[in-house]
């Protein structure tokens, strides 16, 4: 049956048809576990994470999070966990980095654009992670970016240089991964796809 063609439960005749979702409609969808993300509109459920995703998941976040406590940077969260970078547009990245002078853009709904935003692709997102985010986070004034891929173990990081993203090294199984923006927080790509 064409998409077009589908039929709706009737559920879904209580909420906006996909290209009307507004801002208001997506914040007072109930709470769930699964990724939902606002876009143009639309709402979005990216495929659910494989086991070499949240594996990778795990081990950057446990890292960035003692590095960042250790220190008294800000706050690191992960998804699900709504970050608007401008009206109309929420995304929910798998790993985000909020600055202490920029507490408040931490919301108990949902935060503002943070500082750092780690993506671990996935067959289903990777299309996503490296097209539209990579181009609406830079359009945010996220200041760093990474991209870790499970599937080829490689780890990318890009600092915002002026409006755009300028790579700051793409690293290897055997290699360490530096952050620019947060001196000292390094990381070992093997310990991250480790399985």
């Amino acid at each position: 049956m064409p998409k077009d063609e589908r039929v709706q439960a009737p559920v879904a005749e209580l909420f906006p048809p996909q290209g009307q979702w507004t801002e208001a409609d997506y914040f007072a969808l109930p709470d769930t576990n699964r990724l939902v993300e606002l876009s143009e509109g639309r709402l979005i459920m990216p495929p659910h994470p494989s086991y070499a995703h949240q594996e990778a998941l795990k081990r950057l976040f446990v890292r960035l999070n003692e590095f960042v406590e250790e220190n008294g940077l800000g706050t690191v969260q992960l998804a699900p966990l709504p970050v608007r970078l401008w009206p109309g547009k929420v995304r929910e990245p798998d790993i985000l980095f909020l600055a202490k002078e920029h507490a408040d853009r931490a919301g108990e709904q949902h935060f503002e654009v943070p500082d750092l935003i780690m993506e671990v692709t996935s067959p289903g997102t990777r299309k996503t992670d490296r097209g539209e985010k990579y181009f609406e986070y830079a359009r945010a004034r996220v200041r760093e970016y990474w991209l870790a891929d499970p599937d080829k173990q490689v780890i990318e990081v890009y600092s915002l240089q002026e409006s755009v993203y300028e790579p700051v090294g793409r690293f290897v199984s055997g290699e360490t991964v530096r952050s620019e923006l947060l001196p000292g927080f390094h990381v070992d790509v093997s310990e991250v796809f480790q399985r």
